[in-house]
């Protein structure tokens, strides 16, 4: 698997920057780099308006900042979309949909250990968006298969133009809508989330994973067929620790996990530092040693990363900046302490 362990670094996509010259060096300044996401530049750079090109149906209104979907438009769209299936262009990201994604690909990065993609994932982006009767369209039985279908092809399409570039490139897609469906009040159960998540990762190359933020079901999350999940245990640390037999499987299958241990949020930041962010990851990994997972072999399947994505700090960009040179300081020091 190219995917590299050894606690190197990467991030989240989504950045607070307007500036695109100064969004890119920052990914860059990462040991796996990714193109960045700028919803602050423009509403074409949400992550959910994004993954809706050339999505038949989507209305976006960039004045109101809404996206929405017309089952009317969907009918006189879909047969262009299915005209395009076997060409892989006509579902990349163009430049419309994003200021960085070309520039990104036109670098030389082949001396990096891997580069990174994403893309919005299924569930979350037929949670969010709604029809014209307000209902998401992740229940719309016409609707969500083909999404599912249109949604890999997204993921595969970027994954191979990566990897023209680095040959260890993987995707992450973005769930955050993961940890809703076990409320009960979501109206979709597990269920139904696994034999959708199936299906869509049956569909798509790897390798490919998930990032989160929030707190699921983690049993439900690593069980599926995933090379790599990313999550926040800066907030959920503790709780995922409690999870190791599901922890183990994942890894003893082959799977890599991204800590997400430096906050991004401007008062979370300011009441850490090194030796608390230490102390805070350790703790995790000493509770999943206790339970059988053998820590060199952990930390071999591991990389680190900023917590969360952040968009709503006072100072704009600096907190997530200093984040970011955070986490690159907290894997030195880690893997100088650990020999590796």
């Amino acid at each position: 698997m190219p995917i590299p362990g050894n606690l190197l670094t990467t991030a989240m996509a989504v950045m607070p920057h307007q500036d695109i010259d100064r969004a890119l060096e920052v990914a860059l300044s990462l040991d796996v780099p990714f193109w960045p996401q700028l919803p602050l530049l423009n509403y074409y750079e949400d992550m959910y308006v994004q993954a809706s090109e050339h999505f038949p149906g989507m209305v976006v209104d960039m004045e109101k900042r809404l996206l929405h979907f017309s089952r009317e438009k969907f009918i006189n769209e879909v047969e262009e979309t299915l005209a395009h299936f076997e060409d892989p262009e006509y579902f990349d990201i163009s430049d419309t949909y994003s200021a960085v994604y070309s520039r990104f690909l036109s670098l030389d990065m082949s001396n990096r250990p891997a580069i990174r993609g994403q893309l919005e994932g299924p569930i979350s982006f037929g949670l969010n968006v709604l029809d014209q009767d307000k209902r998401p369209i992740l229940f719309d039985d016409t609707v969500r298969p083909f999404m599912l279908e249109v949604m890999a092809k997204r993921l595969n399409v970027q994954l191979s133009r990566l990897k023209k570039v680095n040959p260890n490139a993987f995707m992450f897609i973005d769930e955050p809508g993961l940890q809703f469906i076990f409320s009960g009040m979501s109206g979709y159960d597990d269920l139904s989330a696994k034999r959708d998540m199936d299906e869509f990762f049956s569909m798509v190359e790897r390798p490919r994973g998930v990032h989160l933020c929030g707190n699921p079901d983690w049993d439900f999350l690593l069980g599926r067929d995933l090379d790599i999940l990313s999550l926040d245990v800066y907030s959920n640390g503790k709780v995922f620790a409690g999870y190791a037999p599901s922890v183990r499987k994942f890894l003893d299958r082959g799977g890599y996990l991204v800590w997400g241990i430096v906050a991004t949020h401007y008062d979370q930041f300011g009441n850490e530092d090194l030796s608390s962010l230490e102390r805070r990851l350790t703790e995790i990994w000493t509770t999943l040693e206790k339970n059988g997972i053998d820590r060199q072999f952990l930390l071999s399947r591991s990389m680190l990363s900023p917590a969360t994505c952040c968009l709503v700090n006072p100072d704009g960009e600096k907190t997530v900046e200093k984040a970011f040179e955070m986490v690159n300081k907290l894997s030195l020091k880690l893997r100088e302490k650990n020999g590796i």
